[in-house]
């Protein structure tokens, strides 16, 4: 019998948000990211060893008997909310939750502890833009080596191991000197996609990868609604604060009535985005209602995003359209997250196969 969800959050929850929030103020700023994108290397992984590392945070969703933290996805989706309110540049949504899902499905123990500890970073090689349940691309299997190309595999830059599905329907560990990384163009400067070449490169069998992936990309496709809801609330929260400090005719510009429909509104959806992505947080941590509560939460959190970072983006007038201001940084990741672990359309599609309501 299923009870109620509890969507608010618990004291330990706030602890962990407040905790990596003085993280990221002390380790993230928007001038530190923005250097970053402008210098092609965006990934920080000092940030990455102190969230990881001297934090646990790799290893939420891992039990404690297998390297980990033993936490549930409600934790690592307070840690996507602040990372998503800092565009942190870190593979923690591609490592400790897609990689680290698809190795939960398996008995190795000792990739999935190196994993939980953040000491190395796995990437699952399938392109991001892929929506749970879709088809992946594989690569050739002959005489135990990979052969083949896969393209738009996020974080690859940085990853120290590879989970690569084959063509013998098995999902294969591939150390990452072992094969070509080839950087593809990004809207999204935090978080680059490129292209993976394997020529020969040796892999080892993990066991069969269309479960591991399917879970890994729910998993991936539910926690990416609380970084697109800590991405939308950044920019509610900046563009309020922004407006009420702005002045025009001598006054606040915040003061406007037409601004404060615009704002009320904006409001209104980032609050439903909140409570949507809590849903499919507790829905991964439970195990009930998953597949709907997932597609719900993803078929209504790519647009509010979108539109509160497009929001803030003309709200904030002429600053907004500079570089130097970090506006850009969160519309770029609202918008390439739209497209990332399948589009709202695909969701919206998925949800009406599951509840039976297929278009005429």
């Amino acid at each position: 019998m299923s009870t109620q969800p509890d969507l608010l959050y618990t004291e330990e929850e706030e602890a962990l948000r407040a905790a990596v929030r003085d993280l990221l103020d002390d380790h993230c700023d928007a001038a530190g990211v923005i250097a970053r994108a402008e210098s092609g290397t965006p990934h920080d992984l000092s940030l990455w060893k102190a969230l990881a590392d001297a934090m646990g945070l790799a290893g939420l969703l891992v039990p404690e008997e297998r390297g980990g933290q033993g936490a549930t996805h409600r934790e690592a989706a307070v840690v996507l909310e602040e990372l998503g309110r800092a565009v942190a540049p870190v593979p923690y949504l591609t490592s400790a939750v897609v990689a680290t899902e698809a190795l939960l499905a398996f008995d190795d123990d000792d990739l999935l502890g190196r994993l939980a500890s953040g000491r190395t970073i796995g990437v699952l090689a399938v392109g991001l833009h892929l929506a749970p349940g879709g088809a992946f691309t594989s690569v050739r299997l002959e005489n135990g080596h990979l052969h083949g190309e896969l393209t738009g595999i996020a974080d690859a830059a940085v990853a120290d191991v590879l989970l690569v599905p084959a063509d013998d329907g098995g999902l294969y560990a591939v150390d990452a000197d072992a094969v070509t990384i080839t950087p593809q163009v990004s809207l999204d400067l935090t978080r680059p996609v490129a292209t993976v070449g394997l020529d020969g490169a040796p892999g080892r069998l993990l066991g069969p990868a269309e479960p591991a992936v399917r879970r890994a990309l729910r998993a991936g496709a539910g926690l990416l609604a609380s970084e697109q809801f800590g991405v939308a609330d950044w920019a509610l929260t900046e563009t309020v604060r922004y407006l009420k400090e702005r002045k025009q005719f001598n006054r606040p510009v915040g003061g406007f009535q037409a601004l404060k429909h615009r704002l009320a509104q904006l409001w209104l959806e980032v609050v439903n985005l909140r409570a949507a992505a809590r849903a499919a947080a507790d829905a991964l941590a439970t195990g009930e209602d998953t597949d709907v509560t997932v597609a719900v939460a993803q078929a209504y959190a790519a647009p509010v995003a979108v539109r509160a970072t497009e929001e803030a983006l003309q709200l904030h007038g002429g600053i907004g359209m500079t570089w130097e201001h970090p506006v850009h940084l969160y519309l770029k990741r609202a918008k390439a997250n739209s497209i990332a672990l399948g589009t709202a359309g695909a969701h919206r599609e998925a949800l009406a196969e599951l509840v039976d309501l297929r278009a005429p």
